[in-house]
């Protein structure tokens, strides 16, 4: 696999050595099947998902399973999940409590600060429009901005990665706190090319998953980045 940047899950330390709590999860479960993983460096996007289709590269972290990924991958058993949030500073997080959905949002006048693209659930992808046409929501374009205006009051709840945002908000010295209302969360997997990986890989990879599952090793690493 090529090393890419998306702390905290893939990304290179101060020494220059592969980080984050995918890579972490990734070099557990390759340990425990026996199976060696080598990290390049990194390479852009559209380079690397050409590599990997060329079985260049063989292993794709945190995918979604989907029929026409299928036709060209492998995928193993979820080794975690991707999980969306509202956030809130911590001393505010308790006016939020009684929110439900983004239609709660927008009738509460409560600001959110939203990521410019991504998929966020349909009741996020329903209220979009209403909540832009009352000027309820603002954009950001990457966590650390999105942070800093929460920090700054040019909002009131963020929304993202739950694991992103924490990461983010730490490495800012900034105490918040996730919301209880839902938003949107997915198992992902480690994806494997049908040119690199063979279906007995797959079987080491899941029976390795399986035993790191039912010991707490993977709890245990998931529990440091925040989630379960």
């Amino acid at each position: 696999m090529a090393l890419e940047t998306w702390p905290p899950y893939v990304y290179a330390d101060s020494a220059g050595k592969p980080a984050g709590l995918d890579i972490e999860l990734a070099q557990a479960i390759f340990r425990e099947a026996g199976c060696t993983l080598i990290i390049t460096d990194e390479v852009p996007r559209k380079r690397r998902q050409k590599m990997y289709e060329e079985g260049a590269l063989t292993l794709l972290l945190a995918a979604s399973e989907t029929p026409e990924r299928e036709k060209t991958s492998f995928f193993t058993l979820p080794y975690r999940r991707e999980v969306a949030s509202l956030v809130a500073m911590t001393a505010k997080a308790p006016h939020y409590a009684n929110l439900h959905s983004f239609a709660d949002l927008r009738a509460n006048k409560v600001l959110l600060v939203s990521p410019n693209s991504g998929w966020y659930g349909q009741d996020y992808a329903s209220n979009l429009a209403p909540m832009q046409a009352t000027s309820s929501v603002v954009f950001f374009e990457d966590f650390q901005q999105g942070i800093r205006m929460i920090k700054a009051g040019h909002g009131d709840v963020i929304l993202g990665d739950l694991a992103a945002l924490l990461w983010e908000a730490h490495k800012q010295n900034i105490s918040v706190t996730p919301l209880d209302m839902p938003v949107f969360a997915d198992d992902v997997h480690l994806m494997l090319s049908r040119k690199a990986a063979t279906s007995g890989d797959i079987d080491r990879l899941n029976a390795a998953i399986a035993r790191l599952e039912k010991n707490g090793t993977l709890a245990q690493i998931r529990a440091r980045y925040g989630l379960r």
